[in-house]
């Protein structure tokens, strides 16, 4: 099992992340919360938390910025009907604390709001996670302050929203606000997912 990686970023398209260690380049899935937290030095070196999901046609790294972001993950696989990607779209769309208190405010409508979680599937979250989760008032947890980049950044969002599960129609709409703000490439995703949620 790989458990994380320590390296440097080679490659950054939103969902999709390449990280070398030790000359072995790393290809991963990796959650919005990583690329918000990315370092603007190139060379910098990062540290993600890793699980790997085998099936048999292929072996997916999926990348996180923390060990209870993995932790919220592996969590919501366990619920029937949930796979990789859409546990990758959820844990990307807000911080795992967030999600604890929708969660735990039974909040379907919140759920229902991200992509590829209907009315059903937003209960079935509810009900199978209730338990499992911690209380938002029992974690201290947040996640690395967003970083800015001099870079167009709105075919790269539009891009990431795409590959999360958005239809065309409604990432254009989501990214459209944004676009003459002047925001980076996580600057951008994270507001349009927000105001997805509102």
């Amino acid at each position: 099992m790989i458990s994380s990686l320590r390296g440097k970023v080679l490659l950054k398209q939103p969902p999709e992340l390449m990280v070398e260690v030790n000359r072995i380049g790393y290809e991963l899935q990796a959650s919005m919360n990583v690329f918000y937290a990315l370092p603007l030095e190139s060379d910098a070196e990062v540290l993600i938390y890793t699980h790997l999901a085998i099936r048999e046609d292929a072996h997916t790294l999926y990348g996180f910025v923390s060990l209870d972001e993995r932790s919220t993950f592996r969590q919501l696989l366990k619920v029937n009907g949930v796979g990789p990607k859409l546990a990758l779209a959820i844990v990307s769309g807000m911080t795992t604390t967030e999600l604890y208190q929708i969660i735990h405010a039974a909040d379907i409508n919140a759920l229902s709001r991200i992509p590829g979680v209907g009315k059903k599937t937003a209960e079935r979250l509810v009900v199978e996670l209730k338990d499992r989760l911690p209380k938002p008032s029992d974690t201290g947890l947040s996640h690395a302050p967003l970083r800015t980049a001099n870079i167009d950044p709105a075919d790269e969002a539009l891009n990431a929203l795409l590959a999360l599960g958005y239809k065309a129609p409604q990432a254009e709409k989501m990214i459209a606000a944004y676009k003459d703000q002047g925001l980076s490439v996580e600057e951008m995703i994270r507001q349009a997912l927000r105001s997805s949620l509102k």
